[in-house]
């Protein structure tokens, strides 16, 4: 890792700031829960949208048809190319609340 400052006492790194994002993921076939990860003053849309093949899901839980637990996943890849449709978990439960 290196850090660089200027004569303002601005420092740069080759680490990326990114903060955890609940979301709901709709794969070609399960639908996931967990934290994406966005960089700070992005929105999850650019992130979806860098030509990584795969996307970084934590905390995850993947869920069959019938809405029961198949997997519960510390970290996992996602390919982002199975990825049909993104929710972040507070407008999900937010439109559910108000039905």
């Amino acid at each position: 890792m290196s850090i660089e400052f200027n004569d303002k006492g601005k420092y740069f790194t080759d680490i990326v700031s990114k903060s955890a994002v609940q979301a709901v993921i709709q794969t070609v076939t399960h639908r996931i829960e967990g934290s994406i990860h966005v960089r700070i003053n992005e929105r999850i849309k650019g992130e979806l949208d860098r030509d990584e093949l795969f996307l970084a899901v934590t905390d995850a839980k993947i869920f069959a048809s019938d809405g029961s637990v198949l997997y519960d996943a510390p970290f996992m890849t996602v390919a982002r190319s199975q990825i049909v449709w993104v929710i972040p978990s507070e407008e999900a439960e937010t439109k559910g609340d108000n039905q």
